[in-house]
């Protein structure tokens, strides 16, 4: 009798136990939360982004931006020396801030260089169309004597004395005047090295 009884309670058991596994399966939500197809999709997009100037006329490029940037489009020649001509809507533009395709907020500003219609881009914005010619380059001064080599000095000018004789010599410049030959210059008769102490090329000058 007693194991009749146990038998009958652990079948009730059993049965419960299986009762509360199908519950359970059944109390399962299906959503989101379960990663299945019911799951929602995470949210995209992208905002706008800048278009591309270079090339356009300044109206044109402020057409395109219009749509993309409320602030109004501020343009500068693209040449430091050339100013910017008041109807300046068929000027090209050479460069663009910020550039083409860049993710742009609404409270971005938008700079463009400008250059007139007919006039070439240059390398970089705010270059010189009209650079200043240079100046004249600078004399070459002339090379000083080589002190180790003076140039030997020039004669002093002055009247020419009368030839002496040609065997004539002096022994010193007393006799030279005396005879009525000084000043005697280089390669005139009576000249002696002795007598042109300052090695100028004139004797008893």
């Amino acid at each position: 009798m007693s194991a009749h009884r146990g038998g009958a309670m652990a079948a009730a058991v059993a049965a419960a136990v299986l009762l509360l596994a199908g519950c359970a399966g059944a109390a399962a939500p299906q959503g989101k939360d379960s990663g299945g197809p019911g799951s929602a999709p995470a949210p995209s997009g992208s905002g706008p982004s800048m278009p591309g100037l270079i090339g356009k006329t300044s109206a044109e490029a402020e057409a395109l931006v219009k749509p993309v940037l409320p602030k109004p489009v501020e343009a500068r020649s693209a040449y430091d020396d050339v100013p910017l001509a008041t109807d300046h809507g068929q000027w090209a533009v050479c460069f663009q801030t910020p550039a083409a395709a860049t993710p742009v907020t609404g409270d971005a500003s938008v700079e463009i260089s400008l250059v007139a219609p007919g006039t070439p881009c240059p390398a970089a914005a705010g270059a010189s169309l009209h650079p200043p010619k240079g100046s004249s380059p600078a004399k070459t001064p002339v090379p000083s004597a080589d002190p180790g080599h003076p140039k030997p000095k020039q004669p002093k000018s002055g009247p020419t004395p009368a030839p002496g004789p040609k065997d004539a010599a002096y022994r010193n410049c007393a006799e030279a005047r005396a005879a009525g030959a000084a000043p005697i210059r280089r390669g005139q008769p009576g000249y002696g090295r002795h007598l042109d102490r300052d090695d100028d090329g004139v004797a008893c000058d």
